[in-house]
């Protein structure tokens, strides 16, 4: 199955689209539900990759893996993996108010960046870890495997939406935005506030899991690189912000509108002169600092504002 140009272009821009599309609504389930600044999301990110690389990776002295387990289960440990690390770090930090929860998490995803680099003989280290499969590879190959990937990537995103999307209209969603506005009062009415945090720092770690076990299987190939906090944090935030935090469509809007512009932008740097090629990452940083800054002037709440969901009232008859 041969694609043309432009449709290959569509099928791997869709592809990192989904990715960070689970990225986004992740982290709404951090932030748009329940007001946590998480700045770590690349550490989970790499824990989420890294275990499934390793879990389904084909037999290698230079690291732990060979055990070459189903791709499914990988990803399922994967956000096993991403959610412990979570609980543990919330454990420890999510008392924290919002800017020292941020700075708490940014420390944590360093060390575990440190930790990939330094243990080899788990990671590989910098040269990371490669013949990572993809999804029926056995079936397709050439660009048919693109398209079965791509499916395959999107019916995460569905899976993943109905998730958020269950939990905000739940009763522990609106305990959630309860705790997000006001914590105080919410304690007061008995709310465990401190229990509730945790769940949702640890739900939204495990879908980031998910997503970087997802690009590990799609690249076939991951290092400490794949995890830069430009790449990961920052663009995820510029998502989530620009597409409406709250919002889980805002969510995926932000992540496709976002991502289809860094991905043009690296088409416009690369016919640059060489002097300003080498300054490509700090200009495309430029056009998406201009765009939110657009898109805030213009929608204050994003692009799609958070909505509050319609109460149920049951009439007595």
């Amino acid at each position: 199955m041969e694609l043309p140009g432009i449709a290959f272009y569509i099928v791997a821009f869709l592809t990192m689209g989904g990715i960070y599309a689970i990225l986004c609504l992740a982290l709404n389930m951090q932030w748009g539900f329940g007001g946590l600044f998480n700045a770590g999301i690349a550490g989970f990110y790499a824990v989420g990759a890294y275990t499934a690389a390793i879990l389904t990776s084909a037999g290698s002295s230079a690291h732990l893996g060979g055990f070459d387990l189903p791709i499914v289960v990988g990803l399922i440990c994967a956000g096993i993996a991403s959610g412990i690390v979570g609980w543990a770090i919330a454990r420890i930090c999510v008392r924290l108010k919002a800017d020292y929860l941020a700075m708490a998490s940014i420390g944590i995803a360093e060390i575990i960046r440190l930790a990939i680099v330094n243990e080899e003989w788990l990671t590989n280290g910098s040269l990371g870890i490669s013949r990572i499969p993809r999804p029926l590879e056995a079936f397709y190959s050439g660009r048919a495997a693109e398209v079965v990937f791509v499916v395959f990537v999107w019916l995460i995103v569905a899976v993943t939406f109905l998730v958020a999307r269950r939990l905000q209209q739940s009763p522990w969603g609106r305990v959630m935005r309860a705790i997000r506005d006001n914590e105080e009062t919410a304690a007061s009415i008995g709310k465990d506030v401190q229990r509730f945090r945790t769940e949702t720092f640890v739900v939204g770690s495990v879908f980031m899991g998910v997503a970087g076990a997802l690009s590990a299987h799609y690249f076939k190939f991951f290092s400490p690189d794949a995890t830069e906090p430009l790449l990961i944090t920052f663009l995820a935030w510029v998502m989530l912000i620009a597409g409406g935090s709250g919002n889980n469509l805002g969510a995926i809007a932000g992540a496709l509108a976002i991502w289809a512009i860094w991905s043009l932008t690296e088409v416009v740097t690369q016919q640059l002169p060489p002097d300003w090629a080498t300054r490509s990452s700090y200009i495309r940083m430029l056009l998406i600092g201009l765009l939110l800054q657009f898109v805030l002037q213009r929608f204050r709440s994003g692009l799609f504002p958070e909505k509050s969901p319609k109460l149920r009232i049951s009439r007595e008859k």
